[in-house]
């Protein structure tokens, strides 16, 4: 078993927080994990990056090389385009439709939207939206974890118990709130099909 996972967004999406997620997951199913992040210039709403590599083998490396991504997890649609070239022949591109602008140029959404549907595995939602009927809009990026998860072989129960470490200092309420955002995200997912489109 073997998970090459990009995590990408800009500074303020929580891609960490779904890094996290994902490491803690894999620490109860027991598997080997190896992590490199690039921050931006978060306040800046900058690029954000995350190499997860998962293994029930020993990891050497924390990068992913090109072409040699199982999966492109993005919270911004623009940004997802960024890594398209270390995605894998049959890897997946799970990301979110609605876009962080924060650039006076940034491309017609419309354009990267066509750019991403060339890939021939893909998963686009509005996780903002799907977060606000939820009634919880700051959970867009665990919905992207939910959606993204059934491309990450671990299972739900091992991601449950990984939000519910990571959130529970702050209380049971947003606990269940994020596993509920983890749930809604899988379902849309579920829903759309094997195709992602």
């Amino acid at each position: 078993m073997k998970n090459d996972i990009i995590l990408s967004g800009v500074g303020g999406q929580g891609i960490l927080t779904i890094a996290a997620a994902i490491g803690m997951a894999a620490l109860e199913s027991e598997l080997y994990l190896k992590q490199a992040e690039v921050h931006g210039m978060s306040q800046r709403g900058g690029s954000v990056h995350s190499n997860l590599r998962l293994s029930d083998k020993e990891i050497a490396s924390d990068l992913i090389p090109y072409g040699q991504a199982d999966l492109i997890l993005s919270v911004e649609p623009m940004e997802s385009l960024r890594y398209l070239p270390y995605l894998s022949e049959n890897g997946w591109l799970v990301t979110n439709s609605k876009p962080c602008i924060n650039i006076p140029d940034y491309p017609d959404i419309d354009k990267i939207i066509k750019e991403i549907k060339k890939n021939p595995n893909y998963l686009i939602l509005d996780a903002v939206k799907i977060a606000t009927v939820l009634g919880s809009p700051g959970s867009a990026n665990i919905i992207m974890l939910g959606a993204a998860s059934l491309f990450i072989d671990i299972a739900v129960e091992y991601f449950e118990k990984g939000i519910q470490k990571l959130f529970c200092r702050k209380g049971e309420e947003v606990v269940k709130v994020n596993i509920d955002a983890f749930h809604a995200g899988r379902n849309y997912a579920l829903n759309k099909g094997s195709s992602g489109k």
